[in-house]
């Protein structure tokens, strides 16, 4: 590895270190209704975010918010000194990415088969502070 890309590389490490993030891998439900339930809290405050999936009646909304619980958790644990309502945070970045699909056949008349896709999908949520008190 040459001298500017391992340079590169050290920033990026570092740059994430300061970041707050949690991953769900795997989950079985479709990207797409995944995304729907995602682009409501997309740049919300982590507050009215937790209210929106709480009394979203989606079964996406739970596992967000299990998500969003646990990013914060790793905000807090980064950051011990500082309150979660003194920072301001919010939800800077949220993604969903498809996952791999269980194929399935079920059967259909005449000796025919149709396939089934059974998708799952990966999200990815980062926290971002308006205060920036992060050491």
């Amino acid at each position: 590895m040459g001298v500017r890309k391992r340079e590169r590389a050290e920033q990026i490490k570092e740059a994430k270190k300061q970041v707050a993030f949690a991953k769900l891998n795997n989950c079985p439900t479709s990207p797409r209704k995944m995304r729907l339930v995602a682009d409501l809290i997309r740049g919300e405050q982590v507050e009215r975010a937790l209210n929106i999936l709480k009394f979203n009646s989606k079964e996406s909304s739970r596992k967000l918010e299990k998500l969003l619980v646990s990013a914060i958790a790793n905000w807090q644990a980064k950051n011990e000194d500082a309150s979660v309502e003194e920072a301001g945070l919010f939800v800077q970045e949220i993604r969903v990415d498809s996952a791999s699909m269980l194929k399935r056949l079920r059967p259909a008349p005449q000796g025919r088969a149709h396939r089934i896709r059974k998708r799952s999908n990966h999200v990815t949520l980062v926290l971002g502070s308006t205060n920036n008190t992060q050491a």
